[in-house]
């Protein structure tokens, strides 16, 4: 059998993609249209929303109507350690601080902590049963103190927390409208307390600051 010749093509060159080509795109742009497509894929399959928190009614802008005697106080682990460490009376000591009824409200959370913490704690787990403290019963999984009075102070903004604890105080800082109470100079102090309540609060602090002064003359 006699072979067909081929001649060979003259000037032959190899298919290439023109660099206008939608098929070659940046890299950012790739990034980018997957990252819309994810988002776009889990809105219609989850149904995942960005839900807003809302505010509360008795809030005006920082200022929280819903706070006035008799205080209900959320009291932290180390609050009560450190007022026994100090010799302060809680009772005697918060109604010295704010001049009117206080009621101290301990968490299930916060009682798990002390029975945790075993037999240094002990006087103060004694404390935490008196009679006179109101016992919140907490609905959430796990028992660490901190998230659960960040999440009961959230849901009802009508507390002050009595905390020693940094770290927490940062966390209810950025909550508007919530006092925080602490220990200074062997004695109960109140951080925010004029923003909670109002401009009235202002002006009936800074009289009884005069009358002080003016008796002390």
């Amino acid at each position: 059998m006699t072979k067909i010749k081929r001649t060979k093509k003259f000037a032959l060159v190899k298919r290439m993609i023109s660099p206008k080509d939608n098929r070659l795109k940046k890299q950012g742009e790739d990034k980018k249209e997957k990252e819309y497509a994810k988002k776009k894929k889990s809105k219609l399959d989850g149904r995942e929303l960005n839900v807003a928190e809302k505010e509360k009614s008795h809030l005006f802008f920082q200022y929280n109507n819903s706070l006035g005697p008799p205080y209900h106080i959320l009291i932290d682990t180390n609050f009560i350690n450190f007022s026994i460490q100090n010799k302060l009376d809680l009772f005697k000591s918060m109604m010295d601080c704010l001049l009117g009824k206080c009621i101290p409200c301990v968490t299930d959370c916060v009682i798990a902590e002390l029975e945790k913490l075993g037999h240094r704690y002990r006087l103060a787990l004694r404390i935490t049963k008196d009679p006179r403290f109101e016992r919140l019963t907490c609905a959430h999984k796990g028992t660490y103190a901190d998230d659960c009075l960040v999440q009961r102070i959230k849901q009802h903004r009508c507390y002050i927390v009595a905390t020693c604890d940094k770290d927490l105080k940062r966390r209810i800082r950025k909550i508007p409208g919530v006092p925080i109470m602490n220990i200074a100079a062997h004695k109960y102090a109140i951080e925010r307390m004029p923003d909670a309540l109002g401009p009235l609060a202002k002006q009936i602090i800074n009289q009884i600051i005069i009358e002080a002064g003016f008796l002390n003359h």
